[in-house]
């Protein structure tokens, strides 16, 4: 954090104070002060509310301190540019219908303390900090609740009035490895995701993927409070879906999927594409619950990183329109068997060679296998396949540095484009996968267009 920012958030309060009024530190800047004690220099925005001045001598502080922006639609919000403060007046809301933006919103300068904070949506971002004296004011007993890591609403009246809070709920849970108070549980189980918008539940989806070290934390929550079931129906329906037990000690598609997600996790900054990967990591067995069968008393998925390509792009685009976290996640579902297998066999360098051609990102393909191989108990003795892996792929890589045979080669010999141009391309590529230097490649190429050529021209006569 910029030193200049509670330097600045200093000199607005004592501005206010003048007016008459008060300017407090407000929600997640003031819970993470708890949450992380010892990280005193993390970068976090600062979030504060102006009590008892009018907007007009806020905008007026604002002026004399210097550039200044005001966002939102439904309340204003202020920013100061060049600075992490977001600053906005108390307000209350009342839900007029069931979509997001049905709220009608009344900014109240004179609001009490205590109806501040009481719309706030759980106990833990319902701390205020006096930003002239350090005073806390808790009236929720958040605090307490952040000692004792639990996620608590703070008003059984309100809760329910913006349905993304039971979302939240789980998200906070995994963001701190916390529990979900029971009573917050039951409310949330009455509560409907329906008029959600995709845009809405995939942000609250991202931050519990891409800020919790365990974020499976994030969907036994939702699997408490009966929520999996709108949004996530694919990662339910894991749930009791049997394995080979001598492959799957750990258990069912569902327990196993967790076990990957929490150990992708673990490597997320290892991978190319962060949050794609870790979708990936949820996605890559759905073809389980379609494929899954018990023949001569032995439980098989043939083929289910094929027939789970359908499920995850329901999966996916029930959540966004991104196309490129939808061609990834396609990709390395389809591919995630192919590591595994591979390491055990020792294939030869060109099949470990055409499947990192395949592969949109090669480096995080090995880290999913990874962590499907780590989340796997078997009753057999593993290899680690992350050195056979890294070793064939830094092969695959000095490859694809070669100089190789191109169209415009082809072209260069005057072989014009088409279906015998277009074949020969292939057999580059396979020269290229095998390693064959150019020189000989065009060479065999050569050989293979005359012959091709020949037996084109004896079909047409």
């Amino acid at each position: 954090m910029k030193k200049n920012d509670l330097e600045m958030a200093s000199l607005l309060a004592k501005k206010v104070n003048n007016k008459s009024g008060r300017a407090y530190f407000v929600g997640g800047f003031v819970r993470d002060k708890f949450l992380y004690k010892n990280e005193n220099d993390k970068e976090l925005d600062i979030d504060i509310e102006v009590h008892n001045i009018t907007e007009r001598d806020l905008i007026n502080i604002l002026e004399e301190i210097g550039p200044y922006s005001k966002i939102g639609r439904f309340f204003p919000v202020y920013k100061l540019l060049g600075y992490n403060i977001d600053i906005a007046l108390p307000r209350s809301e009342k839900k007029i219908g069931d979509k997001h933006q049905d709220f009608s919103v009344n900014i109240d300068p004179n609001m009490g303390i205590y109806e501040a904070c009481e719309r706030r949506d759980f106990t833990i971002n319902a701390i205020m900090q006096d930003i002239l004296t350090g005073e806390f004011i808790d009236p929720f007993n958040g605090i307490s609740d952040i000692e004792n890591k639990i996620i608590r609403h703070v008003n059984d009246n309100k809760y329910d009035e913006d349905p993304l809070r039971v979302l939240r709920a789980a998200m906070f849970a995994a963001r701190f490895s916390f529990g979900i108070d029971i009573e917050t549980i039951d409310l949330s189980k009455k509560i409907d995701l329906s008029n959600l918008s995709k845009e809405r539940v995939f942000s609250e989806l991202k931050k519990a993927l891409l800020m919790s070290e365990r974020p499976s934390i994030f969907f036994e929550g939702l699997e408490e409070m009966e929520q999996l079931n709108y949004w996530f129906p694919e990662i339910e329906k894991l749930k009791g879906v049997q394995q080979s037990r001598e492959h799957h000690l750990e258990g069912d598609v569902y327990r196993h999927t967790m076990m990957v997600l929490d150990e992708a996790a673990n490597m997320l900054e290892k991978s190319e594409l962060g949050l794609s990967f870790l979708l990936a990591s949820l996605c890559h067995d759905f073809g389980k619950i379609v494929s899954t069968e018990i023949i001569e008393g032995k439980v098989h998925a043939y083929k289910h990183e094929i027939t789970g390509l359908p499920l995850a792009e329901i999966f996916i685009k029930r959540l966004t329109t991104n196309k490129k976290i939808l061609k990834y996640v396609l990709n390395m579902t389809e591919l995630h068997m192919k590591p595994n297998i591979m390491a055990k066999d020792k294939s030869k360098i060109k099949s470990t060679n055409k499947m990192f051609y395949e592969s949109i990102s090669p480096n995080d393909l090995i880290l999913l296998a990874i962590a499907d191989n780590k989340a796997s108990f078997s009753i057999y003795e593993k290899e680690d396949p992350s050195k056979f892996l890294y070793e064939r792929y830094e092969i695959f890589k000095t490859y694809m540095e070669k100089d190789y045979v191109k169209g415009k080669d082809l072209i260069d010999l005057g072989i014009e484009e088409g279906e015998i141009f277009n074949d020969l391309l292939d057999l580059s590529l396979k020269h290229r996968l095998a390693g064959i230097e150019k020189k000989e490649s065009l060479k065999q190429i050569l050989g293979y267009y005359k012959s091709i050529s020949k037996k084109y021209e004896e079909k047409n006569l």
